[in-house]
């Protein structure tokens, strides 16, 4: 069976550094907001070409806790108006919805599955105060033309991250278009650690200082709290996996574009969808996303020729019973895109050897 993604090969090739990275933090005795932490923040704030990251708990916690800092300094209140894509996973919502703000679900671009910025643009209202673009599979969205909207209407925006660690567009990275960012570090991320971890990046110090505060029980200074705020740190031993594991990510990425390449040149089938790609560097490939009207046939037949495959995602967030609020929404692209959209096998193990057996079995089915 070709895995869809084999975390334990992954993991193997840099296992021993894993393990010295690991016990230096164990022999340190020092276990949260340590040295790890800090040199992780550094690097990858450099790496997004920003001046802060501030790591925490998860992905959600990093949506969630930024948009709540823009509500303690008085740039967000409760029930302003965020703009989202209706085709994303359901944390950028449940980001939104946690500080009792308003989604505003909007139909994605069809040719990029992205956030349309002319979809954004007939969407705000003089309740709209933020934009929650999400680099959806690891494409960054347009931000130079959704950067313009937000100045001319005054917007916030706050980049959901979490598939696109190192997908760029004009020499600028994700991460740092935005006002802030929120990145996820899951297992399963192009940049995953060894559980649960995320960030957000901001050139914004004020909202760095806040942030910090935020995930610290809203203390600058400890027993002394600002703000009600939560325990969402990311800890020494997760920031010190982190740091070995984005010593390789730009290597990685670029086996990922080499398989992405592959199956584009390579899968030729009329039932197939294949995703749209015109510049390399936007698009890191954290999924290979197909679509077709026989999806469940397509999915059965590859799973019987050895090809394990995902569907990311079965239902859209305003389907989901939890936002039944919004069931009666007319959304045809995204709930077309959620009934046909199929993930192929993609990661930095998988070899070109077995992307070959994945396009003979896309192209033989009927």
């Amino acid at each position: 069976m070709i895995k869809f993604l084999d975390l334990q090969a992954i993991n193997h090739q840099y296992r021993h550094e894993l393990l010295a990275a690991c016990a230096s933090v164990i022999d340190s005795g020092w276990y949260i907001t340590g040295n790890a932490l800090s040199r992780f923040e550094e690097e990858f704030a450099e790496y997004c070409g920003v001046r802060h990251c501030i790591g925490v708990a998860n992905g959600l916690d990093a949506l969630i806790l930024t948009l709540r800092a823009w509500k303690e300094l008085g740039l967000l209140s409760e029930g302003d108006e965020v703009i989202v894509p209706a085709n994303t996973y359901i944390a950028s919502v449940l980001a939104i919805t946690e500080n009792r703000l308003v989604p505003v679900f909007v139909e994605p671009d069809a040719h990029s599955l992205n956030l349309s910025p002319a979809n954004v643009e007939a969407a705000i209202t003089s309740r709209t105060r933020a934009l929650l673009p999400v680099h959806l599979y690891g494409r960054l969205a347009d931000m130079p033309e959704l950067m313009a909207i937000a100045e001319r209407h005054h917007l916030l925006v706050l980049e959901d991250s979490a598939q696109a660690h190192g997908a760029s567009l004009d020499g600028r990275r994700a991460g740092s278009w935005g006002h802030a960012s929120g990145f996820s570090f899951y297992p399963g991320k192009n940049l995953g650690a060894l559980g649960d971890a995320g960030a957000i990046t901001t050139n914004d110090d004020k909202l760095a200082e806040t942030l910090r505060a935020l995930r610290n029980y809203g203390s600058h200074e400890k027993y002394k709290n600002l703000y009600k705020g939560v325990n969402s740190r990311l800890d020494e031993i997760q920031a010190a996996m982190l740091s070995v594991k984005l010593r390789y990510l730009d290597r990685q990425t670029a086996h990922r574009r080499q398989i992405a390449q592959t199956y584009l040149t390579e899968v030729d089938n009329p039932l197939i969808q294949l995703p749209a790609w015109e510049n390399e560097e936007q698009h890191v490939w954290h999924l290979f996303v197909v679509r077709s009207q026989r999806r469940q046939a397509l999915q059965e037949y590859l799973q019987k020729a050895g090809v394990q495959t995902l569907v990311h995602y079965p239902i859209p967030p305003h389907k989901q019973e939890s936002y039944r609020d919004y069931s009666e929404l007319s959304l045809p692209l995204t709930e077309a895109i959620h009934e046909e959209v199929l993930s192929l096998p993609m990661g930095p193990s998988l070899t070109l050897d077995e992307v070959r057996v994945v396009v003979k079995a896309l192209n033989s089915f009927k």
